[in-house]
């Protein structure tokens, strides 16, 4: 008879453990929407444990929800923590400082150019003059969301929507077309909730001539 014997750890104590038993090598832990939830009920003591100055044996914590009496936690130095946020999404509050100050913090820009083109064109076969037709359009469409007062460059329309999963497509203008009509344009809409005809003048514009 078999007996399978689950892991009553959760996904970041097990990197924790993995991390420690490996120190030569290094491993990194990806928290997507980090900023969606409550830092402290979610880290709890592992808030602490996340500054730098405390990634060492010495500094280990014993949790609430510890396994045995007088266990003890770090954050090995090897393991890295990276958390992705969307800070243009208006359902979730500034970023708590408790978590701030413990993460340094990069931008990730909308990115087209050649590499860009180079791969849809390279895995979805559609060519490469209507790809850059697709770039100066979403460059257009981008500059004017960035000026805008009520948005801002983080409401920037990114490169994913216009980057199909793979496959061949047989009317790269008609993907276009759909993917304005499902996608960017009920994006436009939102931002310009107050303001519709400015959502559908720039709906046109990425489709004009087309």
């Amino acid at each position: 008879m078999s007996v399978t014997v689950i892991n009553p750890d959760g996904p970041f104590l097990q990197m924790i453990n993995t991390a420690k038993d490996d120190p030569e090598s290094q491993y990194t832990i990806i928290i997507e929407e980090i900023n969606r939830g409550n830092p402290a009920q979610i880290f709890g003591e592992m808030l602490t444990l996340l500054e730098s100055d405390k990634r060492n044996e010495v500094e280990a914590l014993e949790l609430s929800y510890r396994k045995s009496e007088g266990e003890r936690v770090y954050i090995p130095e090897n393991l890295y923590v990276i958390g992705t946020m969307n800070v243009a999404d208006r359902s979730i509050a500034m970023v708590d400082f408790a978590l701030r100050r413990r993460f340094a913090f990069v931008d990730l820009e909308p990115i087209f150019g050649s590499v860009w083109r180079n791969w849809v064109h390279d895995q979805c076969k559609i060519d490469e003059a209507f790809l850059s037709q697709v770039e100066e359009r979403m460059y257009a469409l981008n500059e004017q969301i960035a000026e805008d007062s009520n948005l801002g460059a983080q409401f920037r329309v990114g490169h994913s929507y216009v980057t199909p999963s793979a496959g061949e497509i047989d009317d790269s203008r008609e993907w276009f077309k759909q993917v304005v009509e499902t996608e960017i344009g009920p994006l436009l809409d939102e931002y310009w909730f107050d303001a519709l005809d400015t959502a559908q003048k720039a709906r046109e514009q990425l489709l004009e001539g087309l």
